[in-house]
C-alpha cells in the first residue's frame, strides 16, 4: 500500500524548481535599496495599467464571472493606483526613533506563496505581485484552475516586466498547471516563509493548517443599516452601486439593507431610481427557485447580472436593472437571502430604530461574516458610535459604498481588497492585507536612561 503522504515525483520536481528559483531571487532581492525597488515597482504598475482592460475582458470571458468595466477599474486600482497610496520606502528603509532610541530595520519574509481566487483573478495577481515586489520578497502565485489561462498570462507578463526593470529572475513565478496536490505541497513546505490566502473557506483553512505563517481572509455578509438621519437619495444610490459592482463578486458588497421604518419608503424609491428592482409575489418565488434550489446558491448565477438572473428565472425587469431586491421579515439560517450571495441580489428588511438595526446586523453576523465589514448611512454621530461599538467586525464604512469604503478607496482605511477578519473571523490580521504583512522588523533598542545616547545614527545608516 502506498504512503498517503507520498508525493508524486513530477509534483516534487515542480515544487523543488519553484522553491530553488524563489529562494535565490529572494536572497538577492533582500539587498536591493529603495531607488532600485521603486523603479521595479513603477515599471510593473505601469505595465499592468496598460493591460488592465485586456485582462479584465479575458477574465470575464474565461470565468464567466463579473463584468469587464468593473474588473478594468479593479485592475487599475490594484496596479497604478497603488503608487498613489503606498510608499516603497516604508518597507525598505530603516526607521530611526530618536526619542525612544530605537532603530528599526525592515526584513522581507522571503518566499511568499499566494493563492489567487477565480472571482477576482488578475486583480489579485497584480496586487500580490506588486506588494511582494515592494517588500523585496519573491512570490509563487497559485491561481484557481477556473481562471488559469488569464492568471498565468498576467503573471508571466508582470514577471517579464519586473525582470526587465532589474528584479532578480524568479521574483514572480506562477503555477502553470495548478492542482490540489501541488498547491498543498507549496502550502505545507518548510521552504514557504508566508502564505497569502485568498479564496474559498477550504483553501484558507488549509493555509492556516499548513504549519506555516499564513495571512488569511474570511467570508463577508455585509449589513447596511440606513438610519432615519441619513441622506436617503445618496444612500439609495450608493447601496445599488456597491451591491452591483462587478455583479457583487467583491466580499465588501452590501448583502442586506436594514432600513429604518421612518425612511423605508423613501429609500425604496431612491434605490429604484438607481437601478434596483424589488421582486415580489410570483416573481420572487421564481427567483428563489432558480437561485436557491434546495436552499443552496446556484453556482451558475455567481457573478452574473441582475437582468441575466431575472431572465433565467422567467420574468422580465426594466433594461438597466442593476440589483434585484427581495424583502424579508427576519434574518434566518433557513433563508439564503440573509447570507452573502456573490450575485447582485439584496435582502431588504425594515426595522424600528437603531436598536433593532443593530440586532439585525448581529443576527446576520451570527450566520456568517464575523470580523469582515459592515456599512452604515447616518448623519447622527451617536448612531454611528452605537453601531460601531456593537458589531464584531473589523471595519465599518460610513456614508460611502461598502465595496470601496471598506477597501480603503473612499476612506482612510488601508487600501487593499484582501480583507482581514481578525480574531472575530478566525484570522490573524484585522487590517486590509498589504505590504506591511510581508515584512518584519529588527528593532535595535538602546537603554532608556536619559544619559545614554545613540550618536549620529543617520550618518551611520548611510554607511550601510
Amino acid at each position: 500500500m502506498s504512503d498517503m503522504n507520498e508525493v508524486a515525483p513530477e509534483v516534487q520536481k515542480i515544487v523543488d524548481e519553484l522553491f530553488a528559483n524563489a529562494h535565490k531571487a529572494a536572497s538577492t532581492f533582500s539587498g536591493f535599496e529603495k531607488d532600485k525597488v521603486e523603479a521595479i515597482v513603477k515599471a510593473v504598475a505601469e505595465a499592468a495599467q496598460d493591460k488592465a482592460e485586456f485582462y479584465a475582458e479575458w477574465a470575464v470571458r474565461e470565468t464567466g464571472f463579473g463584468n469587464v468595466a468593473d474588473k478594468h477599474q479593479k485592475n487599475l486600482l490594484n496596479s497604478i493606483g497603488l503608487l498613489d497610496v503606498l510608499n516603497v520606502g516604508d518597507y525598505v528603509d530603516p526607521q530611526v526613533d530618536d526619542k525612544k532610541k530605537i532603530v528599526s530595520f525592515p526584513k522581507p519574509a522571503g518566499v511568499v506563496v499566494a493563492l489567487v481566487p477565480c472571482t477576482n483573478p488578475v486583480t489579485t495577481i497584480y496586487y500580490k505581485a506588486l506588494i511582494s515586489l515592494m517588500t523585496r520578497n519573491s512570490v509563487i502565485l497559485c491561481p484557481h484552475p477556473a481562471a488559469k489561462e488569464c492568471c498565468v498570462h498576467a503573471a508571466e507578463y508582470v514577471a517579464k516586466i519586473a525582470e526587465r526593470a532589474g528584479a532578480p529572475k524568479g521574483s514572480i513565478q506562477v503555477l502553470t498547471e495548478p492542482s490540489i496536490p501541488l498547491v498543498n505541497q507549496l502550502l505545507q513546505s518548510d521552504r514557504t516563509n508566508v502564505i497569502l490566502a485568498t479564496g474559498g473557506p477550504a483553501m484558507v483553512r488549509a493555509a492556516y493548517g499548513s504549519g506555516n505563517p499564513a495571512v488569511g481572509v474570511g467570508p463577508g455578509n455585509v449589513a447596511c443599516y440606513v438610519d432615519k438621519t441619513a441622506d436617503i437619495a445618496t444612500a439609495g444610490g450608493q447601496v445599488v452601486f456597491s451591491n452591483s459592482f462587478d455583479h457583487s463578486l467583491p466580499c465588501t458588497c452590501e448583502s442586506v439593507v436594514v432600513a429604518d421604518k421612518e425612511i423605508s419608503s423613501q429609500l425604496k424609491l431612491a434605490m429604484t431610481a438607481a437601478g434596483a428592482y424589488f421582486v415580489a409575489g410570483e416573481e420572487e418565488q421564481k427567483l428563489r427557485d432558480f437561485l436557491f434550489p434546495e436552499g443552496i446558491a446556484c453556482v451558475a448565477a455567481i457573478g452574473k447580472s441582475a437582468e441575466w438572473m431575472a431572465d433565467k428565472a422567467g420574468f422580465s425587469v426594466p433594461e438597466g436593472t442593476k440589483s434585484l431586491v427581495v424583502e424579508i421579515d427576519e434574518i434566518s439560517i433557513k433563508d439564503p437571502v440573509s447570507k452573502e450571495k456573490m450575485f447582485p441580489v439584496l435582502g431588504y428588511i425594515t426595522v424600528d430604530g437603531v436598536g433593532q438595526g443593530i440586532a439585525t446586523a448581529l443576527a446576520m453576523l451570527e450566520l456568517m461574516g464575523k470580523g469582515h465589514s459592515a456599512v452604515i448611512h447616518a448623519n447622527d454621530p451617536a448612531v454611528v458610535a452605537r453601531y460601531g461599538a456593537a458589531l464584531p467586525v473589523c471595519r465599518i464604512a460610513v456614508n460611502t459604498p461598502g465595496v470601496v469604503g471598506s477597501a480603503g478607496m473612499t476612506t482612510n482605511l488601508t487600501q487593499g481588497s484582501v480583507i482581514g477578519t481578525g480574531f472575530f473571523g478566525r484570522s490573524s490580521v484585522d487590517d486590509n492585507v498589504g505590504p506591511k504583512q510581508l515584512i518584519q522588523w529588527t528593532r535595535v533598542a538602546y537603554h532608556k536612561e536619559p544619559d545614554v545616547e545613540m550618536g549620529d545614527m543617520g550618518a551611520a545608516l548611510k554607511t550601510l
